[in-house]
């Protein structure tokens, strides 16, 4: 029992900040129809950036993971959202785990903590993505430029902008996934690979263009990799590629692709 709790709840953890990354992916391509393949070097630069705010805030000798290091964190998400043209920039540079905020010093408690901030902020962003696309004016917009770009640009709907925002969006929360991430891992030119592979992963199980589908799936898969790693170590990453086939054999389109209208 106690392995099976350790297994969902790293199944969990791993799956929040996959999600926050897919979400970013399957909102492009479902307004945009086009799928990102620089989305991880986005969530990189989000990393990158992230490492290098909280770095110039603290300075050197500075207090241990100060209030400040959260604004860092989010002016830098925001700063990538905004050169959402720019791509592949990788820095010659490498920060190292969690001592990027100086934090070792807090001990396993911020790590458990920190982990459990993560998911709650996947939480909030699925909760919101999902308001936003549901339950406001603007979020009805986007979901019927989706279903049909054409009759929405004959009805006076500046699609073009709806474009550039939803892409926005996209690019944010690829950077938000990748500055949440900084402080766990060494923040190294390579990142955006591993990233970009599991992304597609999540958004092929669940369904391009689905946010619900994107959220089952970002858990499927860390569910499914937390258990390789404890049961199957060797067979990590076999196993996701191996869940992901299996799910384009019984279900093409993904587990909650949405039904498409058919032009006669």
């Amino acid at each position: 029992m106690d392995l099976i709790a350790v297994i969902l709840v790293d199944g969990l953890i791993y799956g929040a900040w996959l999600f926050i990354v897919s979400v970013g992916l399957t909102l492009v391509f479902g307004v945009l129809n086009i799928l990102n393949m620089a989305h991880g070097s986005l969530y990189a630069m989000g990393a990158y950036a992230t490492a290098t705010a909280v770095g110039l805030y603290l300075g050197v000798g500075g207090e241990a993971f100060p209030m400040g290091s959260y604004a860092a964190m989010i002016v830098a998400t925001l700063v990538v959202a905004l050169m959402k043209r720019i791509w592949g920039v990788d820095p010659l540079f490498v920060y190292q785990p969690y001592d990027l905020l100086g934090i070792a010093e807090f001990g396993p408690l911020f790590y458990v903590v920190y982990d459990f901030l993560v998911i709650g902020v996947a939480a909030a962003v699925g909760l919101l993505v999902w308001y936003i696309l549901n339950r406001t004016k603007q979020g009805k917009v986007v979901l019927a430029v989706i279903h049909d770009r054409e009759m929405s640009e004959s009805m006076g709907v500046n699609v073009n902008k709806v474009f550039v925002l939803s892409f926005t969006g996209g690019v944010f929360l690829a950077a938000l996934g990748g500055a949440l991430t900084a402080p766990m891992i060494s923040v190294s030119p390579g990142i955006s690979v591993n990233v970009i592979i599991l992304a597609f992963a999540v958004v092929i199980i669940g369904g391009l263009g689905s946010i619900e589908g994107a959220a089952i799936g970002a858990v499927f898969v860390g569910i499914t990799r937390a258990a390789s790693v404890h049961l199957l170590p060797d067979a990590e990453l076999f196993i996701i590629y191996l869940v992901m086939a299996a799910v384009l054999v019984f279900r093409p389109e993904g587990l909650f692709r949405k039904v498409q209208a058919r032009k006669i």
